[in-house]
């Protein structure tokens, strides 16, 4: 463990079971780290404390109280709010109401009674990083995607309200912004199994390493320098509206 990260000796990973989560507990324990790997699947969970020794803690991130009572007495340094949902890219007038209410609950609600149930500590301790898993999504309007979109804006905001609220704390405050990033993300929001023939073949996505490299960049970087927002895209895509264009050797 590098010297930038000595003080740091424990994170908090949600929607650790797959994708940029997952990349994240492995890059975290590479550098010696505790992680406490959040998910549902309790397989998944079992197969990352085998592989890498994390530490399981089943629950669904809206369980605030499962996951605050898993971690009782442990001093978090670095938490990892990175489960998200797009269960759905109906347009508005046709979208399911309660997938309105699924959206903001994991990808806005969450992230901030978590991190309200941790934070106390570190800011008692006067060390601690918070880094939030956004999306282009929450920057510029993409279509079929008008719920989504603002939970992800709203997680955003959030992100600039802390570091008000946190100067003289010495508590970090980080957003990584991806662009495409292949993951399972639109699994259920792409009918028919479509997601990888719609998004990925044929494109140079993101994947889910290099995001998890990103994070512990500026994981490692001094503890008085905060990078407060980065975006990061595929080289082949333009920000808004979702434009990315297919690779020719």
């Amino acid at each position: 463990m590098s010297d930038a990260i000595a003080p740091y000796r424990t994170a908090v990973v949600t929607g650790a079971t797959s994708g940029i989560g997952r990349a994240i507990v492995f890059a975290l324990r590479k550098r010696g780290l505790g992680v406490y790997a959040v998910g549902r699947n309790q397989d998944q969970l079992s197969e990352l404390a085998d592989l890498c020794g994390a530490l399981p803690v089943r629950a669904d991130v809206r369980e605030t109280g499962t996951i605050a009572a898993a971690l009782a007495g442990v001093d978090i340094d670095i938490l990892i709010n990175n489960a998200g949902i797009l269960s759905s890219r109906a347009t508005f007038f046709e979208i399911d109401p309660a997938e309105i209410d699924a959206m903001i609950d994991v990808n806005l609600k969450a992230p901030m009674h978590l991190t309200r149930a941790l934070l106390p500590g570190m800011v008692s301790r006067k060390r601690g990083h918070l880094i939030y898993i956004g999306s282009s999504g929450g920057q510029a309007p993409y279509p079929a995607m008008a719920a989504y979109g603002p939970s992800k804006a709203g997680l955003s905001l959030f992100c600039d309200n802390l570091r008000c609220d946190l100067l003289g704390t010495s508590v970090r405050v980080s957003e990584i912004v991806p662009g495409r990033v292949q993951t399972g993300l639109y699994r259920t929001s792409i009918p028919n199994n479509q997601a990888q023939a719609v998004l990925y073949d044929g494109y140079r996505p993101i994947q889910p390493e290099q995001i998890a490299t990103i994070v512990t960049s500026v994981i490692d970087l001094p503890s008085f320098v905060d990078v407060s927002r980065v975006e990061v895209f595929p080289t082949d895509q333009a920000a808004g509206g979702g434009t990315m264009v297919k690779h020719v050797p």
